[in-house]
């Protein structure tokens, strides 16, 4: 790292702090030759793989966009948005990886978004497994049905 004030080319790291959501790192700097000091933020860079072979910088605006499509006319509001969009960027950069395919993301939204509400879950599920079939769909809504009845949560009137 270049001191920005005298040009050397090597300086020294006094103290490193992770930011709140993790993705980054400010680092506060002290140059040996000028003795000036002087802050640096260092970011994580994720890039997803997409299936056209493809590799771009991972958005979480680009999560929230499309969960927001899936919950069109839902009662969700923008901060359960975005709380689903910082669970399932923390549930990818956990797995420690540079690269994640995006066939991966979308494994990681369904989870939050099943919790979140029933109906975009069963949306955001039919575009992304591609369901062909009616019997598509009611396996999926069986497989909710079974999950609610699992975890004691008390079933709704359908």
């Amino acid at each position: 790292m270049h001191c920005p004030f005298c040009r050397h080319p090597d300086t020294k790291v006094i103290d490193s702090r992770s930011t709140d959501d993790g993705s980054a790192i400010r680092r506060r700097r002290s140059c040996p030759d000028c003795g000036k000091r002087f802050t640096t933020q260092e970011n994580v860079l994720l890039m997803v793989a997409k299936r056209s072979g493809v590799t771009e910088p991972f958005s979480r605006d680009k999560i929230i966009a499309g969960v927001r499509r899936a919950c069109q006319g839902r009662p969700v509001d923008e901060d359960a948005l975005a709380k689903l969009g910082q669970r399932v960027e923390e549930a990818i950069r956990a797995t420690g990886v540079a690269e994640i395919a995006s066939h991966e993301i979308g494994l990681a939204i369904l989870g939050p978004l099943s919790e979140l509400d029933e109906v975009a879950y069963l949306r955001f599920a039919s575009v992304y497994r591609g369901f062909e079939s009616l019997d598509d769909f009611a396996r999926e809504i069986e497989a909710l049905r079974n999950k609610a009845g699992s975890s004691g949560e008390p079933g709704r009137p359908r």
